[in-house]
């Protein structure tokens, strides 16, 4: 037991904040009903409703999922930059949907189209209620799970694997808007947190710096 929890112990942080961002925003779920603060572009109001993007939308679950399993497994060095890449910026999504409750009214009251895709959107409405929005999380973690693949060496060596997550994260993105479960400021405000986060997380090296910090720790070159 003591080797795989020397092996595996870095999941711990993990576990932890899952189930803190799961209780935060399911209290902010139920708390937030009737939002004074309501969202909207007038960009928003041009965007077609296209219910195929409910596919990309689902599919992020298991791409952010995918992305940070790999590097946990794979590249411990990434996972951390991963892990306080996307705990940041959702923190900061939860303490300003607490501060500032928020909402939108684009959903259409009516489907304009019957079949499987308008149906899952129908579901997902049901589920996820059209609050606690800003800034979009689906953006800021798909810009995440990205920079995941690109600063693994393994994954980015790996073309395919590179344009398809740059085709899925683009995707994801689009999907947000397409489905109307964002407007365009939510998306706009997660790409300009997401690029705050990459000068610290990536370029600004903070896991590193914080490592070569601890006394007896090593910095060592990921491959």
């Amino acid at each position: 037991m003591k080797k795989y929890y020397e092996r595996y112990k870095h999941a711990i942080p993990l576990l932890i904040y899952a189930v803190i961002y799961c209780t935060w925003f399911a209290y902010l779920e139920k708390k937030v009903v009737h939002p004074e603060t309501i969202i909207h572009m007038k960009v928003d109001d041009v965007i077609p409703f296209c219910e195929i993007f409910v596919i990309p939308y689902f599919l992020w679950f298991a791409y952010v999922s995918a992305a940070v399993a790999y590097c946990f497994f794979k590249n411990k060095q990434e996972y951390f930059k991963t892990c306080v890449f996307l705990f940041t910026g959702m923190t900061l999504f939860l303490i300003i949907s607490t501060l500032w409750p928020n909402g939108h009214h684009l959903r259409p009251y009516v489907m304009p189209r019957n079949n499987i895709f308008t149906a899952l959107i129908s579901h997902l409405y049901n589920v996820d209620t059209p609050t606690n929005l800003w800034p979009s999380i689906h953006v800021y973690n798909s810009i995440g799970a990205h920079l995941a693949v690109v600063h693994t060496p393994s994954l980015a060596r790996n073309k395919k694997i590179r344009t398809g997550s740059f085709i899925l994260c683009t995707s994801i993105i689009l999907s947000t808007v397409f489905i109307k479960q964002h407007s365009m400021f939510d998306v706009l405000t997660a790409f300009m947190l997401s690029g705050t986060m990459y000068v610290v997380v990536y370029q600004a090296d903070i896991v590193g710096a914080c490592q070569a910090r601890r006394p007896g720790i090593k910095r060592r070159r990921t491959v």
